[in-house]
């Protein structure tokens, strides 16, 4: 199975598959679909509704059908909904899904920055990444990232979502310019305080309740220039890794300044997702990271003050 092949069933056939999925959880947002069962005690990461496991079960049941190569591949799924059994126990190649995220916007309709999302990735880095935000802009807003492409910009529903892609100008890699906005999350409590020191630098750090949309467009189109978080989950923060990459930056953990790879996870219990250890600064500048590596290079690295987690 060579990536290309896999990468091209995914390009074929998810823009129609996230599509549905947001009109799926558009609809189930004006309902009471709150649901209990994560404990980590952040609000960000504990919100859970019927819409991430709806969705979620549409997704898997999608790549299981769509296209039959997928199914050599392995899935790491926020949830455990769906028929995660037809994929591989074992590949080189991990689709990773998010069926919401941003949940807790969703759930408690307080911004529209939710959105739903997948990846490929293998042990060093993300291949593919696409991702739907249902209600921004006025249909919807785009991105895709595959080789050294990245595409964003407005859905429009009077045509297929490929083709909606595919009309696109590709963001011009050369010339990107991020903000001096970075996304801060994962700090528990202390969100904003690591913002402020952030924004001390001489930057603007920016925490979760002041995003003004999903992480994922802004950073592509330079809204925004990166961010710095602590554990971040290995559903959906690969995304933004593989962003900064194309675009000539990285992801490194910020106590050692070494790339990010997807050898060293811990399994969180309290909110039952997979996490990469301690801080991780990502950008496309590699001057913004050299900068996150000397601020928080001493910052715990536990995710909680009781836990060595």
């Amino acid at each position: 199975m060579e990536l290309k092949e896999v990468t091209d069933a995914l390009s074929e056939h998810c823009p129609d598959v996230l599509r549905w999925s947001g009109a799926i959880a558009k609809t189930l947002r004006q309902f009471d679909i709150s649901l209990s069962g994560k404990s980590s005690g952040s609000s960000n990461t504990d919100a859970l509704t019927l819409a991430d496991l709806t969705v979620q079960e549409l997704a898997v049941a999608a790549l299981r059908d769509k296209a039959p190569i997928l199914k050599n591949c392995r899935i790491e799924a926020e949830e455990e909904t769906g028929d995660l059994g037809a994929f591989a126990e074992e590949s080189e190649y991990v689709i990773s899904l998010d069926p919401i995220d941003g949940t807790k916007y969703f759930r408690d309709r307080t911004g529209d920055q939710w959105c739903v999302m997948l990846h490929l990735r293998t042990r060093d880095t993300v291949h593919y990444s696409l991702v739907y935000v249902p209600e921004d802009a006025e249909h919807g807003t785009w991105m895709e990232a595959v080789g050294d492409r990245i595409l964003c910009g407005p859905d429009d529903l009077t045509k297929p979502a490929r083709e909606v892609l595919d009309s696109m100008t590709p963001v011009d890699v050369q010339n990107w310019n991020g903000s001096s906005s970075i996304y801060l999350i994962g700090f528990q409590d202390r969100d904003g305080e690591r913002a402020g020191e952030v924004t001390g630098l001489g930057l603007n750090g920016v925490a979760p309740d002041d995003m003004p949309g999903s992480i994922y467009p802004l950073l592509a189109t330079g809204e925004f220039g990166g961010s710095l978080i602590h554990s971040p989950n290995i559903y959906d923060f690969p995304v933004s890794m593989h962003l900064a990459r194309i675009l000539g930056g990285d992801a490194v953990w910020v106590h050692n300044g070494q790339s990010v790879n997807f050898d060293e996870m811990w399994m969180d219990a309290r909110a039952d997702m997979l996490r990469l250890p301690g801080v991780v600064a990502c950008s496309p500048k590699r001057e913004y990271l050299d900068k996150f590596c000397a601020l928080a290079k001493d910052w715990p690295k536990e995710r909680y003050i009781d836990s060595s987690s």
